[in-house]
């Protein structure tokens, strides 16, 4: 079978590509050995935040009193809160599947023969161009080995069907904090450790010290310039290994073709060509940032690059917002304080404490703050933290004033609704 693309892989990076290089007239071949929808769908985004929704719930109706309602003795069912998340997972795994209509779809390994050349389900494909996006899979140490019964990744815990009374966590990124918050919230004893000397290393300073605060509030335990050792393991009754995400390309035969690679990401030029001219690679495979709407950029812009090679396109956007889904919700895009200073910028920040805002007292989650970052000279936005209530929805607007250089002035002008959470960014610029 001869395409104009073959791509293998099928999360977010692949879909998006698929979709563009439909949309774009190419006839398209996608190649997946798991799920339609990859990590995203299937063991990242979508089913951890189905599960973290369903620990909020518990939360509110436990503490219901405050909003003046009475809710007797709530109790989890974790087999319906599993079978919830699946149900959303299926649901949006028959959608993905409807929007590629027109495009095939093939369900088995693939390995690359040559340049045009790709080998799924025993048979060899054809195709002008191969688009790499085969994603990445949970690190791991080489001191902790995981077993899948007490010493677990992210893609085992989410398969639980009962939940440990204590649970150790190791690594306190975005991985290891959303599920320390879930499962606290659902009332488990959870440890934290992180070798950093903060939680979320790399977020802004800020944020990592009102987290744990927040953290050690609700009872979870947080060491910090810390190592883990396999002998307090007995301690617990589940060991999460949460250090990151390693790229997934075994098996897959670039090196037999020789498509480059570094410690085992693919190399990739600004328009997301390898050093073969019609291969590309988009998403985590690239170890560029491991986001799934990243990996969406990324996709897109590969397929564009393919459908009209003579007018490439830079994959060159770097205002990417990061949001962490625990309790209250982190998020930051563009510079932090720590980056404009380190840049030698002179910078001035300003701050509003959620404590202040009428909307997140009526929500009684008011634990948190919105700092922005600005040129002192110019008033130009270069970033945006953000910990409280609805984190991921807020730093969206912050991102279009840092992608369009709005200054502090442009949006202070601007009238936000009251009460809401969003007019805490005018109050923070007031």
């Amino acid at each position: 079978m001869n395409y104009d693309l073959i791509i293998i892989g099928s999360g977010w990076a692949g879909f998006n590509a698929a979709l563009k290089a439909k949309d774009s007239g190419l006839k398209v071949a996608v190649i997946e050995n798991s799920q339609i929808g990859g990590t995203c769908l299937n063991r990242g985004c979508i089913p951890t935040k189905a599960l973290i929704q369903s620990a909020k719930v518990y939360s509110l109706a436990k503490k219901s009193k405050t909003f003046g309602i009475e809710v007797t003795n709530p109790a989890i069912n974790f087999p319906e809160i599993q079978s919830r998340k699946d149900k959303i997972i299926q649901q949006l795994s028959a959608g993905m599947a409807f929007m590629l209509k027109g495009v095939d779809f093939i369900n088995a390994e693939a390995k690359l023969i040559s340049a045009n050349s790709v080998k799924a389900g025993g048979k060899e494909l054809s195709a002008k161009f191969i688009l790499i996006a085969c994603g990445s899979t949970p690190a791991e140490l080489r001191q902790i080995k995981l077993d899948g019964k007490k010493v677990i990744s992210s893609d085992e815990i989410l398969q639980l069907r009962e939940l440990p009374k204590t649970l150790l966590i190791i690594g306190g990124g975005v991985i290891g904090c959303e599920f320390a918050g879930l499962f606290a919230g659902l009332g488990i004893t959870v440890t934290v450790i992180e070798k950093m000397p903060q939680l979320l290393p790399g977020m802004d300073k800020d944020i990592s010290r009102k987290l744990e605060q927040s953290f050690k509030k609700k009872g979870i335990k947080v060491s910090t310039n810390a190592e883990a050792q396999p002998a307090d393991f007995n301690n617990y009754d589940l060991v999460l290994l949460a250090v990151g995400r390693a790229v997934d390309t075994q098996g897959l035969g670039l090196e037999s073709i020789g498509v480059v690679t570094e410690k085992g990401k693919i190399v990739v030029d600004e328009y997301l060509r390898t050093n073969i001219p019609n291969i590309y690679a988009a998403g985590d495979c690239t170890g560029k940032l491991m986001l799934a709407h990243y990996a969406a950029y990324q996709g897109v812009i590969a397929a564009e690059n393919i459908a009209d090679s003579a007018k490439p396109k830079k994959c060159d956007n770097q205002v990417v917002p990061s949001c962490i889904f625990t309790d209250p919700q982190a998020a930051s895009v563009g510079m932090s304080e720590e980056e404009a200073i380190a840049k030698g910028i002179e910078v001035k920040l300003h701050k509003f404490d959620f404590m202040a805002s009428g909307m997140a007292r009526i929500m009684d989650e008011a634990d948190g703050f919105i700092k922005f970052i600005s040129e002192a000279k110019s008033g130009v936005v270069l970033g945006c933290a953000i910990l409280g209530p609805s984190a991921a929805e807020l730093i969206a607007i912050a991102g279009l004033a840092v992608s369009n250089k709005l200054s502090v002035s442009q949006i202070r002008d601007t009238i936000f609704a009251h009460p809401s959470l969003s007019e805490g960014i005018h109050e923070a610029l007031k």
